[in-house]
């Protein structure tokens, strides 16, 4: 008989995000930059498995910055690596963070500048080619993404750009223990947003049990202290004390996420972090997918081997197809 054990898929996905450890090595000092500061608690989910990694790692972060008070005065050291927060705002669709990213390119040419796993989506072309005009300036720049499909657009774009495949850093909080159990049957955690497809509507209407999302989660007076927060980090003197603050209090919102979810026997989900967390927490869950097939490109190559994930077809927006050398070419 054989004593070999299996590997759990949502272990190796874990294990898949040390090959950051090639371009951001254990002990480097880091300005880590772009954090999130507002009530998507899937971003957050992001920030905390980034966090969690740099802690695991020994990897040192000097300072955080947010879209709200990054200030292009700031000299940063030649020894710190600039590191951006990962995610699904790269392109056009969120200019504030894209314009950030690429200012800081263009700011900092003597830096290695890193660029956590991300999806990369743009409507306009002209947008696209006008960030590639900026990135391959740059003599050290080190883009991660997290589907097959961001994989080609940045490929065949970010030309003078050292490009790999990993999964989403929320990866790095697995396993989420559960410290109760549910007492309800289904959770439809549905978009509300630009990225909801069409069908959603239709989807909705068949589905049984609760429904909410990222912006009805939390109440308003969890918002409006969220809002509180993001004025302060803009101010000087009160920048320290907001980010400490945030820091704190995004604990609290991410884990009142994670009670949420544990309340439900099953999550049926258009957010692509309500299925990343119902992995994370091993819970029963089914995918839909987003406007421009998000989703559907990181089930396919990612979370399609966890056992208690699965993906609702049905709702698939229409992509453009992986190109097959991705396998062979892509470092994961």
């Amino acid at each position: 008989m054989s004593n070999v054990q299996m590997i759990h898929p949502m272990d190796e996905l874990k294990k898949r995000l040390e090959s950051i450890l090639e371009v951001i090595p254990s002990n480097s000092k880091i300005y880590y930059i772009d954090y999130p500061v507002h009530s998507n608690c899937g971003d957050l989910l992001i920030m905390k498995g980034t966090e969690t990694f740099f802690k695991d790692h020994r990897i040192h972060v000097t300072h955080r910055y947010s879209v709200y008070d990054f200030d292009y005065q700031i000299e940063i050291p030649r020894d710190q690596i600039i590191v951006l927060h990962g995610g699904g705002n790269f392109g056009d669709l969120y200019e504030a963070h894209q314009k950030l990213r690429e200012n800081i390119v263009q700011h900092y040419p003597n830096h290695k500048i890193v660029i956590l796993p991300q999806t990369i989506f743009y409507k306009d072309q002209s947008a696209l080619q006008r960030t590639a005009a900026i990135f391959n300036q740059h003599p050290d720049l080190h883009i991660y993404v997290r589907d097959e499909v961001s994989f080609q657009i940045a490929s065949h774009n970010f030309t003078n750009c050292e490009v790999a495949l990993i999964p989403d850093m929320a990866h790095q909080l697995w396993p989420i223990e559960l410290k109760r159990s549910p007492r309800k049957e289904k959770l439809n955690f549905f978009r509300t947003d630009i990225e909801q497809i069409s069908q959603q509507s239709s989807i909705s209407t068949e589905q049984q049990g609760d429904y909410l999302d990222w912006p009805t989660l939390y109440n308003r007076y969890e918002k409006k202290l969220i809002y509180y927060i993001s004025k302060g980090l803009k101010k000087r003197a009160s920048r320290a004390i907001s980010q400490f603050l945030w820091m704190k209090y995004s604990d609290y919102l991410v884990n009142k996420a994670i009670r949420c979810f544990a309340d439900y026997r099953m999550i049926h989900s258009s957010r692509l972090h309500g299925h990343i967390l119902s992995c994370l927490m091993a819970k029963p869950n089914v995918l839909i997918d987003n406007s421009y097939g998000k989703n559907s490109g990181y089930y396919s190559i990612w979370t399609h081997e966890v056992n208690t994930a699965n993906m609702d077809t049905s709702s698939k927006a229409s992509s453009p197809p992986a190109p097959k050398y991705m396998e062979t070419t892509a470092t994961v």
